[in-house]
């Protein structure tokens, strides 16, 4: 009799526990049902004490549950998204596997609205953390990993950036997408859609002329971002080895090309930069060739080859003749000569021949202010207006000095405009 009982006692204390498990998963469901998340959070701990002794089925539903609770409604707190993304993955082939999949896709939505709002508060490096996780629990979607990398740079946080760069380049990430086109019958503007509302679109009639376009790969920059973080790490050996593997492996990428003599310019070897950029050159469309000159222009500058930059200035302006900085850059050429006739015109005395001498001088210098000028002006007349405000003040300097009084009262009031726009 007393052995009877015993047993009793133990299926009942079973019933028991069974009953309370049950319990404690249905308070975090009618929670969940009534929209009060945070009710359904604080359940989870009594529930998770006695997941070890719940059954298949009891704790397939908990983890759901769970998962769901700590997703929430536009939850964008990290703990609680990494919780629910972990009960998800531990679903997946289970009978709440569509359910799992989908609460995944939720939380990667939410990783990456939390992201957009960190960039927007200038928060890059949690941005790049929440763009890393996103990726994690959706590996497919490669361009989380590529805007990780993006705001790591932005956060100097070089070896996370880096990181994130070699895995996108192993994974050969190009980042191309197809963009859909069409313009609205009526006001003739074009705009981007996707590719199914494009085509209802279009198939009503209220638009025409759908196009479609590929975007650019991202592989040039990847490697160029590689080779210029070894460069910001003091690691140039391996900035070259990156960038010449890129190059080994796309022999025929202009972009990659472009990327190795930027490459060269940050590391201030002008010679090879001169070297590789005559190759982009020779492989440039037409429409590319006055932003290499320009460029060109100036590292011959900087590389001390004064008749060189102009010449390549003036090949520039050839091919876009409203390019306000190759003409404000050439006349900066111009007017470096001013400096050793002001400095020879101070050192002067006071006799007969050095009054001469100044005269010879002081004309001098007037031709060189009568040659720049017409570059300067060309500058401010193509110049966007936050841009020509020095323009405007060296060429105030100039007529004053060419006694051009009405054109310096003009030039003047656009001065005292713009100063005032500021």
């Amino acid at each position: 009799m007393m052995r009877t009982k015993f047993l009793f006692a133990i299926a009942f204390a079973a019933t028991t526990v069974v009953f309370a498990q049950k319990k404690e998963v249905k308070v975090i469901e009618k929670a969940i049902k009534s929209g009060d998340y945070g009710a359904a959070k604080s359940a989870i701990p009594a529930a998770e004490a006695l997941s070890g002794s719940m059954d298949e089925k009891t704790k397939t539903k908990f983890l759901l549950l769970k998962g769901q609770a700590y997703l929430g409604v536009e939850n964008k707190n990290v703990e609680d998204l990494s919780k629910a993304a972990s009960a998800f993955e531990q679903l997946q082939d289970s009978k709440y596997d569509t359910e799992a999949k989908n609460g995944l896709q939720n939380v990667v939505a939410a990783l990456v609205n939390a992201a957009v709002d960190d960039q927007n508060a200038q928060r890059p490096k949690d941005a790049a953390k929440k763009l890393e996780q996103a990726y994690n629990y959706s590996k497919k979607d490669t361009s989380y990993l590529y805007f990780a990398a993006s705001n790591a740079v932005n956060a100097q946080d070089w070896d996370v950036a880096l990181k994130h760069y070699k895995t996108l380049r192993d994974l050969k990430y190009t980042g191309i997408e197809t963009k859909y086109y069409a313009t609205d019958a009526e006001s003739g503007e074009e705009k981007a859609y996707n590719k199914q509302e494009r085509d209802l679109l279009v198939m009503g009639k209220t638009h025409i002329k759908p196009r479609q376009e590929n975007s650019e790969s991202r592989s040039a920059e990847i490697a160029k971002n590689i080779a210029l973080i070894y460069i910001t790490k003091g690691e140039n050996d391996k900035a070259l080895e990156a960038m010449a593997t890129a190059r080994a492996e796309n022999p025929g990428d202009k972009l990659l090309l472009r990327s190795e003599a930027d490459i060269y310019l940050k590391m201030g070897n002008m010679d090879k930069y001169q070297e590789v950029i005559a190759q982009v050159l020779d492989n440039a469309d037409e429409s590319e060739k006055a932003e290499l000159y320009y460029n060109l222009g100036v590292s011959a500058d900087q590389q001390g080859d004064k008749d060189k930059a102009k010449e390549y200035y003036g090949e520039a302006i050839k091919r876009n003749e409203s390019y306000a900085a190759a003409y404000n850059n050439l006349a900066v050429l111009i007017l470096a000569n001013e400096r050793a006739l002001v400095d020879e015109m101070n050192a002067l005395g006071t006799s007969a021949a050095d009054f001469k001498k100044y005269d010879e001088l002081k004309l001098e210098r007037e031709n060189i202010y009568r040659e720049a000028m017409p570059y300067l002006e060309k500058a401010m007349q193509h110049s966007k207006p936050e841009k020509s405000l020095s323009v405007a003040r060296s060429l105030y300097g100039i007529y004053q000095q060419l006694d051009m009084q009405d054109k310096a009262d003009t030039i003047k009031a656009k001065i005292d405009a713009l100063e005032g726009g500021n």
